[in-house]
């Protein structure tokens, strides 16, 4: 329901989301009758449809997004003046599973990748630089400049990524253990065609036990393709490193992309920066992207759970067993549980940024958000630093943040991350990065930062959006470079949750 001027999500709704700015005074023939604008109203903000009495819920999607906490009256600015959250604590589901998932023929596109002795495939050929500890991180950047010395063009990788983290010692118990696995998924990784593993010697990552744990992992290690070096226990440190690259260098001269099945593609879900159109436009386009991958036999991963609370009920339902719809509650109490063990509000959540752009709560927020995961079944649920097992649509343990997402979704075999925004975001982890905007305007503005234009849904057919996307997704795979690549923005970030000593 749109007049290019604003937009009802639902028949049920009693707020309509503003596409431009709306002067005060504009007048609108709305389905529940003319409506009068008492005020300004911003891009992406809400209005009010109709009177809503304090204490009674504000719907939009169809669903609460919270209550009124004095009266609202029609056609009057609805935000956190006169709107607050109604979540709370850990809740109980029952299982009610949706009728069925959306129906979406084979297609026989391929994309040009590069098939691993695993069976995996990468879309990038890239050399991947792990420090063991954040000490040695510096010296990495000494590694990298001798290389790129002798190779300006990167030898015979895509991209050559350095993963500095601050961490690999003084850590304890699964706080190591999340921190040493996600750096075995790093090592994984299909996009990596070689891997220089750089560590200190005197860490509690301890080289000769991370590798036990590597193969027991991932199966006799490929010495062609992984290389270790501890600095500690060799003379120079950076004449043994840059032997290791030139060797990896040389085992990737061999490799060559060859076309591959869509089943075999694997992309990561974010949204960052988020505004009140992301919902409408971004988030949504994504949401048929994702039933068009996982209805090939791909995989689709969504994160962010703290971003699932209030919308959590939907992707409940499409749990594809019972089984799974057990794990998604796991999931989503276990979380707010965190929350509550450290004294925190569940609720604590959008961002200023978000405030700005029209969000006025988490569950607006979280409705909008899990817009991406479209009408997949959830196939899997995975805790933090797992890797992905299954086709279809799993749901990945992690907070909302944005660099701590993408870095999760990456290590779990994601090959790029689809992230929408609607504010803006720069960030990327160290797979290719395709970023959405949910509106024009900023396309426009952050030319370097957007790779794909989604307002342009407020003027084009889903349908058609869909299927420019979907072959952008599929160039991109094939070795399309997005923003981050051409401008070389990427990032590792880990998920701290225990004790430092």
């Amino acid at each position: 329901m749109s007049l290019n001027m604003y937009h009802i999500l639902s028949i049920n709704d009693s707020v309509a989301v503003a596409l431009r700015d709306l002067a005060k005074g504009s007048k609108f023939e709305t389905p529940k009758g003319e409506i009068v604008l008492k005020e300004e109203i911003q891009r992406g903000h809400k209005f009010a449809l109709q009177d809503i009495p304090k204490g009674t819920n504000v719907i939009k999607y169809g669903f609460p997004i919270g209550h009124a906490f004095k009266d609202i009256s029609k056609g009057e600015w609805v935000h956190t003046h006169n709107t607050k959250t109604n979540l709370s604590d850990t809740l109980t589901y029952k299982y009610n599973p949706m009728p069925e998932a959306n129906h979406i023929p084979i297609d026989k596109r391929t994309f040009m990748g590069y098939k691993r002795a695993n069976g995996k495939v990468g879309i990038r050929n890239d050399l991947y630089i792990i420090p063991m500890v954040s000490c040695v991180n510096a010296l990495l950047d000494i590694v990298l400049q001798q290389f790129k010395a002798l190779y300006p063009d990167n030898g015979y990788f895509d991209n050559i990524i350095i993963l500095k983290h601050p961490y690999g010692c003084n850590q304890l118990g699964d706080d190591f253990d999340n921190t040493r696995n996600l750096l075995i998924d790093a090592v994984l990784h299909p996009n990596a065609g070689g891997v220089l593993l750089f560590g200190l010697g005197c860490e509690t990552n301890q080289m000769s036990e991370f590798l036990d744990t590597l193969e027991k992992v991932g199966g006799p290690i490929d010495k062609t393709r992984i290389k270790h070096l501890v600095a500690q226990e060799v003379d120079d440190e950076y004449e043994n490193a840059l032997n290791m690259l030139q060797e990896l260098n040389e085992t990737a001269s061999h490799d060559r992309r060859t076309p591959q099945p869509l089943s075999k593609l694997c992309i990561g879900l974010k949204c960052g920066g988020s505004d009140g159109l992301s919902g409408i436009t971004a988030n949504p386009l994504l949401g048929h992207v994702t039933d068009f991958i996982t209805a090939q036999g791909g995989t689709s991963v969504l994160t962010e759970v703290p971003e699932m609370f209030g919308a959590e009920t939907i992707l409940m339902s499409h749990a594809a067993d019972e089984a799974t719809f057990n794990k998604i509650v796991d999931l989503i109490n276990n979380f707010k549980d965190y929350f509550i063990k450290n004294d925190q509000p569940v609720y604590e959540n959008p961002a200023p940024g978000n405030y700005a752009g029209g969000i006025t709560t988490l569950e607006d927020k979280s409705l909008g958000c899990t817009q991406k995961a479209g009408r997949s079944y959830v196939t899997d649920v995975l805790k933090y630093a797992e890797r992905v097992k299954k086709p279809g649509l799993s749901l990945l343990e992690a907070p909302g943040n944005d660099p701590v997402c993408v870095s999760a979704e990456a290590a779990a075999g994601c090959q790029m991350i689809l992230f929408t925004t609607g504010r803006g975001n720069p960030f990327s982890s160290f797979v290719p990065t395709i970023k959405v905007s949910s509106n024009s305007p900023l396309a426009k503005k952050k030319p370097r930062w957007i790779d794909f234009d989604a307002g342009k849904l407020l003027e084009t057919p889903m349908e058609e959006l869909t299927d420019i996307f979907i072959q952008k997704l599929l160039d991109v795979a094939s070795g399309e470079k997005t923003n981050n690549e051409k401008y070389n923005i990427n990032g590792f970030t880990m998920f701290k949750t225990g004790v430092t000593v």
